[in-house]
């Protein structure tokens, strides 16, 4: 009986700890954000120019808090603006493969989505080199950063790569055309 009852109590206590944990996801878009990217669905050029925004504006937020000397838990702060940002980076980068499947010319958005990167890689890194002068502060974040730093670089590549492969599939088609 009172084996049964710790089991019990043991599941009641894993279904709170794994239903808080749910609660703490928030979305990282706002209802306004949603709506715009709901009635872009189709449209790829449109589409990732918002979460490019979107991307940016996490970012921009993220230095304001950062260089903004009334915030409290600035380590907390960078943690949450981090995982904000790459939210909707991971969104983008979804939506970019959502394209290519659907075999859509995304040529001239994917262009500003490389641009995007290197202005992302640039801000991220900058962050990481002043990371170094408040360690305890630093270690909030750290990790997070260092994932978002590893998933820019793997994106910008493969950005790059898809590019190519885009250029490529034009210039086939194009060749096509003509005979």
């Amino acid at each position: 009986m009172h084996a049964r009852r710790r089991l019990v109590r043991l599941g009641i206590c894993l279904l709170l700890v794994v239903g808080a944990s749910a609660q703490r996801k928030r979305d990282p878009l706002t209802p306004p954000e949603i709506d715009q990217l709901r009635d872009t669905a189709l449209e790829p050029e449109q589409r990732l120019k918002l979460y490019i925004k979107f991307a940016r504006a996490r970012l921009t937020s993220l230095e304001e808090k950062r260089n903004d000397p009334k915030t409290t838990n600035r380590g907390q702060q960078t943690h949450d603006g981090l995982e904000d940002f790459l939210a909707v980076y991971d969104e983008l980068n979804d939506n970019v493969d959502m394209y290519v499947d659907r075999k859509d010319d995304i040529r001239k958005p994917l262009k500003a989505v490389i641009e995007a990167d290197t202005e992302f890689q640039a801000k991220l890194r900058a962050l990481n080199n002043a990371a170094g002068t408040k360690p305890e502060e630093t270690k909030q974040y750290q990790f997070v950063l260092s994932n978002a730093i590893e998933t820019l670089d793997n994106s910008a590549d493969d950005h790059r790569k898809l590019m190519g492969e885009q250029e490529e599939a034009a210039k086939h088609k194009k060749k096509a055309k003509a005979q």
